[in-house]
């Protein structure tokens, strides 16, 4: 069984190729640039190109941009399409002059009516959702079927909304996997050294502090990079969510309160006839 679409789907693997394109395009030469520029150990504790190289472009670190440029990839689609859908609030789908009531005879075209509205530049969870309430009142001839047709509807377009979002909650948890790996990485190396402690010392020590310098580096720009992610995620879901609750209240104010509800007297005579 088809099921109507609400909303335009996010194509995560283009991005994800993408996103690989773009890392690899600016942080490969960095790297090579900064391998070139070393000025020995000497000046190893400064802020030298390579002592910038190592901390920005280590392979745990490109592995962290990699994660961090798809999902914000992701999410700035996921905030054009919230963009688009507010769109549907500009289309004048529903009648919102005072006064103006909805018939049960009037479901029927004014359905079509909002499906030829929408499918100009749909989908729509707006346009959707007043298309299904509109069916509901056509059958059922109940405003509180309606209302509760609705509140299913914005249930269900929200769970989707997030459902959409899991691979972006993936990459925000695995981003700080690669900095723990160079983290582990470093303090390996750091405690291999332990075997050349008769070396000269000024050459010990600055291996040593290499290692050391990994091992921090990577968490540093892991945990940087999920933080800011993590907010990018925050503001997007808040905006998702604002938006169903808008097509919610939209249906509410235009349609909910607009229908025409058969008193009990006048069904009871229309049954009786």
């Amino acid at each position: 069984m088809s099921l109507t679409r609400s909303q335009r789907q996010t194509r995560e693997w283009p991005l994800l190729v993408l996103a690989l394109a773009l890392v690899c395009a600016i942080c490969i030469p960095l790297w090579q640039w900064s391998s070139g520029q070393s000025s020995g150990g000497e000046q190893w504790a400064r802020w030298t190109p390579e002592r910038l190289g190592r901390l920005f472009l280590g392979p745990e670190q490109i592995a962290c941009y990699c994660c961090f440029t798809w999902a914000g990839f992701i999410l700035l689609s996921r905030y054009l399409e919230v963009t688009r859908q507010r769109r549907a609030f500009r289309l004048g789908l529903l009648p919102t002059d005072e006064g103006v009531r909805i018939l049960p005879e009037d479901a029927r075209p004014l359905q079509r009516r909002v499906e030829q509205t929408a499918a100009r530049g749909g989908p729509y969870i707006l346009a959707n959702m007043i298309r299904v309430a509109l069916t509901k009142y056509a059958v059922s001839r109940s405003s509180q079927d309606v209302s509760d047709t609705v509140r299913t509807q914005a249930e269900v377009d929200l769970g989707r909304l997030v459902t959409s979002m899991a691979t972006v909650h993936y990459l925000a948890w695995a981003i700080p996997a690669p900095g723990f790996l160079g983290t582990v990485r470093g303090l390996s190396g750091g405690l291999s050294m332990a075997g050349h402690v008769g070396e000269e010392m000024q050459t010990f020590i600055d291996q040593a502090t290499r290692h050391l310098n990994v091992a921090f580096d990577c968490t540093l720009i892991a945990l940087v990079l999920s933080l800011v992610l993590m907010f990018l995620v925050h503001s997007v879901q808040r905006d998702e969510e604002a938006l169903v609750i808008d097509c919610q209240q939209y249906c509410l104010e235009h349609l909910v309160n607009r229908l025409y509800q058969l008193e009990p007297v006048q069904e009871s005579l229309v049954i009786s006839h």
